[in-house]
């Protein structure tokens, strides 16, 4: 099994508004390629390729089933990837709360100075 592709290099590949839509369409249910250019107005070679980046960052997984080769999202790498995105958005309000009441403290005695060492 191969480690999970880089944060980053999951939103670079969910960056490109066509893989975006197959990705959405997966979430739906099961897709085959030539499906996929059905409803999509991108031909089928270009539905391969974003396939294969999606394949790439584990967002995206293909089995045979017949004739045909089918493409499932994976619901748990989009689980990791929304908590991940999560505790990062957490870190940052909780970062910019604290701006704010350090920018709200009113001065003291030895004015905005001396509040700075806190």
């Amino acid at each position: 099994m191969t480690a999970p592709a880089p944060l980053p290099t999951v939103c670079a590949a969910l960056g490109d508004p066509t893989r975006w839509e197959i990705l959405t369409r997966l979430g739906e249910g099961p897709m085959s390629a030539s499906a996929l250019a059905k409803v999509m107005p991108v031909s089928r070679q270009a539905i391969g390729k974003h396939l294969e980046v999606l394949r790439e960052v584990g967002l995206v997984e293909s089995e045979q089933r017949g004739r045909e080769v089918v493409h499932v999202a994976v619901g748990a790498r989009l689980g990791a990837l929304a908590r991940e995105l999560d505790r990062i958005g957490r870190s940052w309000e909780t970062r910019l709360l604290r701006l704010k009441e350090l920018a709200e403290r009113p001065a003291g005695p030895e004015g905005a100075e001396g509040n700075a060492d806190r």
